[in-house]
């Protein structure tokens, strides 16, 4: 019925067989492109046979064209680097005119490839951890505050000694090391994990060399770096230890490997670990520099070494001590950073 609406009055009365057998007359229309592609035809029919085209090569020339063997005979030929830019060997100041392009161009002599994947705690660092740990630590201060006094480091002398004059400054109470001074996290000082450091003592190894091949194997299995072999620095005679005994391993992961390694310990070893409180939280070296140890029974939960659990002798597998050294200038932060990574703290907090 729609399609009767759209007809006029007088053919709605006629009845479809009707409608049907109407015939129209056809009109020829004449394209535009096709008129002017007669009118064009003779016109590339002269240019096809003009001269303007490439001439045909023939079978000898042909055959006599060869531009490697051209190349080839050419005697005097310039290296193939004489144009290329090669960035300086040394560093000679910014004053010079020839500067090293940045580390992160491909010409670069200190060029490195990557990253090609990032490790999940570390996406996880850059996306929530250090945004909050730079608003957990913000301490606003009103424009035109006075900066606090600080006590000066280094002692000095009474001058009660003719001595004393000229005389450099004493270190602290306590020892000669000068401990950092903790700096406020802000928008360019936030802690962040630099490297671990895992090391294996032996003493076994002294009278059998098989405990050591075991802790380079699990080391190298659990950082994916070829550990070193350390030495004794001192004689102890009721262990029969001597200096220069081999009776230990070490290695450093940095980087992607870093955090690697933290991710593996918090998601897939502490949790398994019986009646494990944590990390004591009076560890540290007053730099921003935390360590814990695995007994043989924590590092055997592993997946590296779990997978592979043959090739380690449960009496062999030895235990290990873990550094982990942070950006951050106290304990205090280096622990905020790692309880925000996932590893628990216990006990009493020191600073």
């Amino acid at each position: 019925m729609a399609s009767l609406r759209g007809l006029s009055r007088p053919a709605r009365n006629l009845p479809l067989s009707q409608l049907a057998r109407q015939t129209y007359t056809a009109v020829p229309v004449r394209c535009a492109s096709s008129q002017a592609a007669e009118v064009a035809a003779p016109v590339l029919n002269e240019l096809e046979d003009s001269t303007l085209t490439a001439p045909q090569l023939s079978e000898e020339e042909k055959k006599q064209f060869r531009p490697w063997k051209r190349a080839k005979d050419r005697k005097f030929g310039l290296p193939s680097g004489r144009y290329q830019y090669h960035p300086p060997k040394y560093n000679r100041g910014p004053l010079h005119p020839v500067q090293s392009p940045p580390a992160s161009d491909p010409i670069a002599r200190d060029f490195v490839p990557g990253p090609f994947n990032l490790p999940r705690l570390k996406q996880t660092y850059h996306s929530t951890i250090a945004p909050d740990l730079m608003t957990l630590a913000y301490q606003h201060v009103l424009p035109g505050t006075p900066k606090k006094e600080t006590a000066d480091r280094l002692r000095g002398w009474d001058g009660s000694s003719p001595y004393h004059k000229n005389r450099a400054l004493r270190g602290p109470r306590g020892g000669p090391v000068l401990p950092l001074i903790e700096r406020d996290i802000t928008f360019n000082n936030i802690p962040l994990l630099k490297e671990i450091s895992i090391a294996s003592y032996v003493p076994d190894a002294i009278k059998d060399p098989n405990h050591l091949l075991v802790a380079r194997s699990v080391l190298l299995a659990l950082t994916g770096t070829t550990p070193e072999i350390t030495k004794t620095k001192a004689n102890v005679v009721q262990w029969g230890i001597r200096i220069g005994d081999r009776a230990g391993v070490k290695t450093t992961v940095y980087g992607n490997a870093a955090y690697e390694f933290l991710d593996r310990c918090v998601h897939l070893v502490f949790p398994r670990i019986k009646d494990w409180m944590g990390i004591a939280a009076t560890t540290g070296d007053s730099n921003g520099n935390l360590s814990f140890g695995l007994t043989p029974e924590e590092v055997r939960l592993f997946p590296e070494v779990e997978a592979n659990a043959w090739l380690y002798p449960a009496k062999m597998l030895p235990g290990c001590r873990v550094f982990i050294k942070t950006s951050a200038t106290s304990d205090r932060q280096a622990r905020l950073l790692l309880q925000a990574f996932g590893v628990p703290f216990y006990g009493k907090v020191r600073n």
